[in-house]
């Protein structure tokens, strides 16, 4: 197994403190695991592999069935906002 690379954060403000934990707590996610996350968004995305997303979608759609009409993708979506 390969270790990670570590950081470790001095002088961090007690209120942002306060808003990552409550960012982790909102998205289920551990504190390490948020601030990970806001790291890798603030230094951009990474380069994605085309061929291999695309092999993947092609993958997916194989599995899917029939089609989806828009309502049901409306319906979908406002699910996903409750």
């Amino acid at each position: 197994m390969r270790t990670m690379p570590s950081v470790t954060i001095k002088n961090l403000p007690a209120d942002l403190h306060r808003r990552l934990k409550r960012r982790a707590v909102q998205r289920g996610r551990s504190l390490n695991k948020e601030i990970i996350a806001c790291l890798r968004e603030s230094a951009g995305a990474e380069a994605v592999d085309v061929p291999a997303a695309l092999a993947e979608a092609r993958a997916l759609r194989r599995l899917v069935k029939g089609t989806v009409t828009d309502a049901e993708v409306d319906a979908a979506k406002r699910e996903g906002r409750r």
